[in-house]
C-alpha cells in the first residue's frame, strides 16, 4: 500500500492570502519598473500600464477559476497537468521554478543595490539566507512578516502620492501633460513597456501556489487573488499619474530609481532616504513571497517525480517543505553570484509569461460561459506576444532553458517507463 505524501497545514485565512499577494506585487517592481517601461513606451507610458493591468487581470481571472477547482500547492503546474496533460503541467512548473528563481535573484540584488551598493552581492546573499530561515520557521511567520513589510511599503507610497499631489496643486511649473514629452517607439515599444510593468504585477499567482495551506481554498483563493490585484492596480495608477504629471516620461526614463529621485525634490528632509529604505523593505517582502511560491511548486513537482523525491519532504514540526526551501535558496544564491540584474529580470519575465500562457490555455478547457473561454484565449495570445517582444537576449536565454526542461522531461519519462 502506497503511503500518501505528507500534507501541508491549512493555516492561512483570506487576509493572510491577500497580504502574501500584496507582498509579492508591492515589491521591487513598483520602484524599478517605471524607468525601463518609460524608455520603451515614451509618452505612451500610461498605455503600457493599462495593457499590463489588463493582462494581469486576464491571468488573475483564469488563475482564480482554476484555483477554485484545484486548490493544491503548485498553481499552474497542477492546472496544466489536470486540464492539458502531464507535459504542459511540467512545462508550466519548470517555467515557473526557473523564471521565479531568477526573479528571486533580481529582487535580492535590488536589496543589495539600495542598501549597500558597494557590497550588493554580499547583501543579496545575506538577505536570501535570512528569508529562507524565516520560511523554515513556518508559513504563518512568513505571512506575519509580509504583513509588516506591506504596511511599510503602503505608507511610503501613500506619502509619495500625497506630496506629488501637493506640488502639482501648488502650480510650480513642473507638471507635464499625461502623455509626457518623450516620443513612443511605436506599439512594439508600448507592448515591451507592458512587459516591464507585468514584472511588477505578476506576484498575485503566489496565492494560488499556496493552495494547500489556505483554509476554504475554493472560496478564499479567487477572492484573495482579485482583491490583491485590485488594490495594487489602484496604487500603481496613482504612482504613475504622480510621476508623469510631475516629471514627464523623459525624466522617468533617465532615472533608474525614479521614486527616490522624485522624493528628493519634494523639499521634505529625509524623505528621499525614506523612499530608498521603503524600496529595500518592499524588495525584501516580495522576495519572501516569491521564495514561498517557488518552494511549493518544487514540492509539487517532486511529489510527481519530475524532481528529486527528497524535495517533497515536509518538516514534521513546522509542516513546511524544508528541503525545497533550502534547495531554492542555494540556487538563488548561485544566480546572484554569477548573473546581473537586467539579465535576471528579462529571463524571469519570459519564463513567467510562458507560465501564464499555459494557465490561460488550461482555463480555456473549463466548462462555463463562452465569454470566459474567449477571455482565457486572449490571455494565451497576449502572454506569448509580450514574451516574444522582450529583448532578444531574454527570449533566447528563456527558449534555451525551456528546451533543456523539455529534454529533462523526455529523459525522465523514459527512465520511469524503463524502471
Amino acid at each position: 500500500m502506497t503511503t500518501p505524501p505528507p500534507a501541508l497545514a491549512r493555516r492561512l485565512g483570506l487576509s493572510d492570502a491577500v497580504i502574501i499577494g500584496l507582498g509579492s506585487m508591492l515589491g521591487a517592481g513598483v520602484f524599478a519598473a517605471f524607468s525601463p517601461a518609460a524608455a520603451s513606451a515614451g509618452g505612451l507610458l500610461l498605455f503600457s500600464l493599462v495593457l499590463a493591468a489588463l493582462l494581469a487581470w486576464v491571468n488573475a481571472w483564469s488563475s482564480a477559476r482554476l484555483a477554485a477547482l484545484y486548490p493544491q500547492s503548485g498553481g499552474t503546474y497542477v492546472y496544466g497537468r489536470e486540464r492539458l496533460g502531464p507535459f504542459w503541467g511540467y512545462l508550466a512548473g519548470w517555467a515557473f521554478v526557473v523564471g521565479k528563481t531568477a526573479s528571486c535573484a533580481a529582487m535580492a540584488m535590488t536589496v543589495g543595490a539600495y542598501l549597500w551598493p558597494d557590497q550588493s552581492r554580499l547583501v543579496a546573499v545575506a538577505t536570501v539566507l535570512l528569508l529562507v530561515a524565516i520560511n523554515l520557521g513556518g508559513v504563518q511567520k512568513s505571512a506575519g512578516m509580509t504583513r509588516v513589510l506591506v504596511v511599510i511599503t503602503l505608507l511610503a507610497l501613500v506619502a509619495f502620492v500625497g506630496l506629488a499631489a501637493r506640488d502639482a496643486l501648488a502650480g510650480d511649473g513642473t507638471a507635464q501633460a499625461l502623455l509626457g514629452s518623450a516620443p513612443a517607439t511605436g506599439w512594439a515599444g508600448v507592448l515591451q513597456g507592458a512587459g516591464f510593468f507585468f514584472f511588477a504585477f505578476a506576484g498575485y499567482a503566489r496565492i494560488a501556489t499556496l493552495g494547500e495551506e489556505v483554509r476554504d481554498p475554493a472560496r478564499t483563493i479567487p477572492r484573495a487573488i482579485l482583491a490583491a490585484l485590485g488594490i495594487v492596480l489602484v496604487i500603481y495608477a496613482l504612482v504613475a499619474v504622480a510621476l508623469i504629471t510631475g516629471f514627464g516620461a523623459s525624466w522617468i526614463a533617465d532615472h533608474s530609481a525614479p521614486l527616490a529621485a522624485a522624493a528628493d525634490t519634494f523639499g521634505v528632509p529625509g524623505f528621499g532616504a525614506a523612499m530608498r529604505a521603503a524600496a529595500t523593505v518592499a524588495a525584501v517582502g516580495s522576495l519572501l513571497g516569491v521564495i514561498l511560491g517557488v518552494s511549493r511548486t518544487t514540492l509539487a513537482m517532486a511529489r510527481d517525480r519530475y524532481l528529486p523525491g527528497t524535495l517533497a519532504a515536509v518538516h514534521p514540526r513546522t509542516q513546511v517543505p524544508h528541503h525545497a526551501e533550502i534547495a531554492v535558496g542555494v540556487v538563488v544564491i548561485a544566480v546572484v553570484l554569477v548573473a546581473d540584474l537586467r539579465g535576471a529580470i528579462g529571463f524571469s519575465s519570459f519564463c513567467v509569461l510562458t507560465y501564464y500562457a499555459i494557465a490561460n490555455a488550461s482555463a480555456v478547457t473549463l466548462p462555463g460561459a463562452t465569454w470566459a473561454r474567449v477571455v482565457a484565449a486572449i490571455g494565451v495570445i497576449a502572454c506569448l506576444l509580450v514574451a516574444w517582444l522582450l529583448p532578444w537576449t531574454s527570449v533566447l536565454g528563456g527558449a534555451i532553458v525551456l528546451t533543456v526542461g523539455i529534454i529533462v522531461y523526455v529523459v525522465r519519462r523514459a527512465m520511469l517507463a524503463g524502471g
